[in-house]
């Protein structure tokens, strides 16, 4: 397989999936992500590119593999944070290169029912080789950014999806640099033209296949403020598959259903949802992104793209065969790539890529985002280390209370007082002392690139 017989491809497609695989708490995870391997498998044609997401064991891992391998026989497993990051990169072509990227901000620990900080998000990238020369190499970075838990711009999170926008934005840009394809794929929590996805396509060579195919396409959900004012009718859940490119919150996916559709499914039934039923609350969350990279024709030495998008889809669409359910919360984005006719004349190179910048009130709005947290993190520093001085002198206090207890009962209830008090107090001071301290340091990184990019922008535009 790596002495690479065959030519390089002139078609590539690629399939990006959340596959909703958290473990104890995904419903029929097992048989659900099994049968994604087998649709994938099934698929006609097939991919030859596969990100996966929130695929968390690797016995998941191992079940999709093993329906898969057979025409994707290089894939990798990314491990990262305390419980694994979940993602998946599946390739055709031998992986030469890989690594796991960590966004510097990512949620934070106090919220251990979200998770996104102990699963360590961030970027799995991996440089892949589809032939002999210098021209056949596509580098793949596979994400899922941090969840948004609110409406923007009330989301608390805002500042860290947006960082982590800006650090994908980079390393896609790098590989760009180095004359490669780039493919950016995944969950990017995000609808279209929104701050993040603005920043991406900006700081960034890559452009979304799916608003280049369908540039009129939905920027949220139906009923969202930023779609109504488009001034759109009501999209059917069909018009929202084929046009709009709705991934998320569909009407036809079984796990966005009402209580009653699901208690049917839940009793064996098929239960049929039309694809003309209106549509309100599907967006359109996950994305493939594509930059053909640094290619310059030798006959006349002027910039030409190597590689164009043909097709894109939403696809595993499809419900499982015995327990009707869909295979996961998101249906997956699928796309074509060709590669022009003549492309043998191309040759790449490294070149820097012209700078581009966002208008300067986007720049002065992130700047605003990043003092607005970087002012409640510093509060949470103080409450925090304030609340672990208040608990060590509450138990201090116990222990005295102890030697004038009147009974043993009243002594053990104040040890036990002062024992739970202390480990809560020591655990907020450890996140007030430590991780806000590290995030705060995150903080003030990504507020200097951003006032540097706002000045190279500024000196651009001759202000």
């Amino acid at each position: 397989m790596n002495g690479f017989s065959d030519p390089p491809p002139s078609r590539l497609c690629v399939l990006s999936l959340n596959c909703w695989g958290l473990k104890f708490i995904s419903k029929a995870r097992n048989e659900r992500l099994a049968e994604i391997g087998a649709q994938i498998a099934a698929a006609d044609p097939k991919p030859d590119i596969v990100g996966l997401q929130e695929c968390w064991t690797q016995q998941d891992y191992n079940a999709i593999r093993e329906r898969t391998e057979h025409f994707l026989p290089y894939g990798k497993f990314y491990h990262s944070g305390i419980f694994g990051g979940g993602l998946v990169i599946l390739s055709r072509w031998p992986i030469e290169e890989s690594n796991m990227v960590r966004y510097p901000l990512n949620g934070r620990p106090a919220a251990f029912y979200r998770g996104d900080w102990y699963v360590g998000k961030g970027v799995a990238c991996a440089r892949i080789r589809m032939g002999p020369t210098r021209r056949d190499i596509v580098e793949v970075f596979c994400t899922h950014l941090h969840a948004p838990y609110e409406a923007e711009p009330h989301d608390s999170y805002l500042c860290h999806r947006t960082a982590q926008a800006w650090e994908i934005a980079k390393l896609m840009r790098g590989a760009a640099e180095r004359g490669h394809l780039v493919i950016g794929l995944g969950d990017f929590n995000m609808v279209p033209l929104s701050l993040a996805h603005r920043i991406i396509e900006t700081h960034s060579p890559v452009r979304d296949v799916w608003r280049l195919l369908h540039p009129d396409s939905s920027v949220g959900a139906a009923k969202d403020p930023v779609e109504k004012r488009r001034g759109r009718p009501m999209p059917t859940a069909e018009f929202n598959l084929t046009e709009n490119g709705a991934t998320c919150d569909s009407a036809l996916n079984t796990w966005r259903w009402n209580k009653a559709h699901r208690k049917r499914l839940d009793r064996g039934e098929n239960v049929v949802v039309e694809a003309s039923v209106p549509d309100p609350n599907a967006k359109r969350l996950d994305y493939i992104f594509f930059s053909s990279g640094a290619q310059h024709k030798a006959s006349e030495g002027e910039p030409t793209a190597e590689w164009t998008v043909e097709q894109a889809d939403v696809g595993m669409t499809m419900r499982h065969p015995t327990l009707h359910c869909s295979l996961s919360d998101h249906f997956s984005v699928e796309a074509t790539l060709v590669r022009n006719a003549g492309s043998s004349s191309f040759e790449r190179s490294q070149y820097a890529l012209p700078e581009k910048y966002l208008p300067i009130e986007v720049y002065d709005e992130i700047l605003a985002n990043v003092v607005k947290y970087t002012n409640r993190e510093r509060l949470q520093r103080r409450l925090r280390l304030g609340h672990f001085g208040y608990q060590l002198a509450i138990t201090i206090g116990c222990l005295v209370g102890v030697w004038w207890s009147p009974r043993n009962y009243v002594s053990f209830i104040l040890m036990l007082l002062s024992s739970l008090g202390l480990s809560v107090g020591v655990l907020e001071g450890l996140m007030g002392g430590l991780f806000v301290g590290s995030e705060l340091r995150a903080l003030k990184e990504f507020e200097w690139e951003v006032r540097n990019a706002r000045e190279r922008a500024m000196a651009a535009a001759g202000e």
